[in-house]
């Protein structure tokens, strides 16, 4: 089994920047992340883009779109910047591509102590082998069907649309 990975960017790819204390980007970190998870599937990694959510527009997720309709594997998964990770989803699935599709990020960049980046990765790993074709986010030990997850900003934390 092959998984595509397509890198987007979010707070999961940003580092701290000393001079002006933001966090940034500079590159990704997933061939590190991957090698400390020990992964042993095929993972097949893109960089699309290194943006925040906030910051993505139509244009961007058409572009993810486009990816994940032209690659060959029928599993994707694609890390997204948590803000409008659901949004990103929605046009995913509404245009039921027939392949499996786990997005999923980190509240807490991958760089920086307590992230919760290799949980949230290894928990989107085995998702997107296990799961059903369709769009799904994993976000803090849940996965949750595109149609039924928003973010809770209150609590930070990834949740079903109805309790």
């Amino acid at each position: 089994m092959s998984i595509k990975l397509l890198i987007t960017g979010g707070t999961i790819d940003k580092v701290y920047n000393q001079s002006n204390g933001e966090l940034t980007f500079e590159t990704t970190h997933f061939p590190e992340m991957l090698l400390r998870a020990r992964t042993e599937v095929e993972i097949s990694s893109e960089i699309l883009m290194l943006i925040d959510s906030l910051d993505m527009i139509d244009a961007h997720r058409k572009l993810i779109l486009k990816h994940c309709l032209e690659c060959d594997e029928d599993r994707v998964l694609i890390t997204h910047g948590t803000d409008t990770m659901c949004e990103t989803a929605k046009l995913l699935g509404e245009s039921d591509l027939n392949k499996t599709i786990v997005l999923f990020g980190a509240m807490v960049p991958y760089a920086v102590n307590n992230s919760d980046a290799l949980f949230n990765l290894g928990c989107a790993i085995g998702s997107v082998q296990l799961l059903e074709p369709g769009v799904y986010v994993a976000m803090n030990g849940r996965v949750l069907p595109w149609g039924d997850v928003q973010k809770n900003r209150d609590l930070g934390v990834f949740q079903p649309l109805s309790p």
